[in-house]
């Protein structure tokens, strides 16, 4: 399966925790993110990622094209609320509509992407592929 993991700067130590704790799940899988936070969980995790582009450099729209052409699985986006993390390029509520429109699960908590991700091992999203 194809999983995009992804974070504002405020909640990039809690991806890289998911991360590392759900290693042996997400190894089996192949792993997108935008650049920076892909270089993140490389460095916390060992995981290997490909990257988009830095978001501010179009890396969301990236994403929002592999939705489109259905070559996302699942989506955990960790978005931030404080005025630091806004950057209008990455425009979580187009990436939040896209999945809606193109039925792809979308985590945007802990809680929630510890139930896709165990979905996952399980074999839960295998109508996906």
């Amino acid at each position: 399966m194809n999983v995009c993991l992804t974070a504002h700067n405020s909640k990039k130590v809690l991806l890289e925790n998911f991360c590392i704790a759900y290693k042996g799940i997400l190894k089996k899988h192949h792993l997108v993110a935008t650049f920076m936070t892909g270089q993140h969980i490389e460095k916390a995790s060992g995981l290997s990622v490909d990257k988009f582009l830095p978001g501010e450099m179009g890396g969301g729209k990236q994403l929002q094209n592999e939705i489109i052409n259905n070559d996302i699985d699942m989506v955990i986006f960790f978005h931030g609320q404080e005025p630091s993390d806004y950057d209008p390029t990455n425009d979580f509520a187009e990436i939040n509509r896209l999945c809606d429109v193109y039925n792809i699960p979308l985590a945007t908590n802990i809680a929630t992407a510890e139930s896709l991700i165990l979905c996952l091992d399980r074999g839960d999203l295998e109508w996906r592929g």
